[in-house]
């Protein structure tokens, strides 16, 4: 049996699968709260008192949502430590791996069905070429694909926390605001979860758009702002839409534009860019009307290369665990072998 979890700032699933079952069939799978918990042990501890117990668990994998050096990753957004030597020793497990979130998801691409992606741009794939893979969540994940002999190999990047680039007037507007609150303007500060909310106190304190007493109201008393501005930008009722919101999600997608363009021409990803993380599904119908596009392909004298470059929405939600679940399965044939 494998263990297989994905770990974010915001929540934790985990799940077990076998060989003979596969993985598209889980035999057991629960979501969890990461904020609920003070570590993945604790996590883990709960989840198996449901499941198969750990002495029938040949090996782990876990995707991260932070960098990971010599099997041991820091979780960006939430108050974690994750070791791989600690995990094995504690539940008795042979062998355990921990990938960054962005690794575990880049292993799902190659098999993603038509269903699990949206294509915004269809593009000029070429074969065998790079891929780009970011994805905001609650932090903004950056990883690319090569491919080898033996198929499409996975290289982890934390590209999402490079300093923020404006590329026009009311972006260098953002980052001379945000430069006044943060010692490093990172993309994933403007560009994530996190970083919405930024975006909305920015629109709102310039005096650009008037923040409605209702909206105010419940964003008084909200834990979580984002999932409230997104919700507010999309609202098809004009009495629960916000013009501050939609102005604030606009710009993320210019920046998310901007930036999927940016990691494009760092790797040559010639072979498409997936734009994955829980908020892209969410805003689709915004993300077909063109603005990303052309945030996108806006690099000048690099524009037509852009240009032909496939763009798509992974739409699956457990893109991570499934590729983390591809990974682990894969290293358990090539053992039984």
């Amino acid at each position: 049996m494998l263990l297989v979890g994905d770990i974010g700032g915001t929540k934790t699933i985990l799940a077990i699968y076998t060989l003979e079952a596969g993985v598209r069939n889980p035999i057991a799978e629960q979501r969890f709260s990461s904020q609920n918990y003070s570590s993945l042990v604790k996590v883990i501890h709960e989840f198996l008192q449901k499941s198969p117990p750990s002495s029938s668990i040949s090996s782990a994998v876990f995707g991260v949502a932070g960098p990971v050096i010599n099997g041991e990753a820091s979780v960006t957004n939430l108050p974690w430590l994750i070791k791989d030597k600690e995990i094995q020793e504690t539940f008795g497990i042979p062998s355990v791996t921990v990938l960054n979130d962005l690794t575990a998801t880049g292993y799902a691409i190659p098999h993603l069905k038509g269903n699990e992606v949206h294509t915004l741009h269809k593009g000029e794939p070429h074969p065998h070429g790079n891929i780009a893979v970011i994805a905001p969540g609650t932090g903004l994940g950056e990883a690319f694909l090569t491919w080898q002999p033996e198929g499409y190999q996975v290289h982890s990047s934390e590209g999402g926390h490079s300093s923020f680039a404006p590329t026009n007037p009311l972006e260098v507007e953002l980052l001379s605001y945000l430069m006044e609150r943060y010692e490093h303007v990172s993309y994933e500060r403007v560009c994530s979860g996190i970083g919405i909310p930024n975006l909305y106190a920015f629109l709102k304190e310039s005096g650009r758009h008037p923040e409605p007493a209702w909206l105010a109201k419940r964003l008084a008393t909200a834990e979580n702002l984002t999932p409230i501005i997104v919700e507010a930008a999309l609202a098809s009722d004009e009495s629960q839409r916000a013009e501050l919101c939609t102005a604030t999600i606009d710009l993320f997608i210019s920046i998310l534009g901007n930036e999927a363009g940016n990691l494009a021409m760092k790797v040559m990803a010639t072979g498409g860019i997936f734009i994955g993380g829980g908020i892209p599904p969410r805003i689709l119908s915004r993300l077909k009307e063109g603005r990303l596009l052309s945030s996108l392909q806006s690099k000048g004298r690099f524009s037509q290369i852009l240009q032909k470059i496939p763009v798509k929405v992974i739409l699956n939600a457990n893109a991570a665990l499934l590729g983390a679940a591809y990974y682990g399965l894969h290293q358990l044939k090539l053992k039984s072998n």
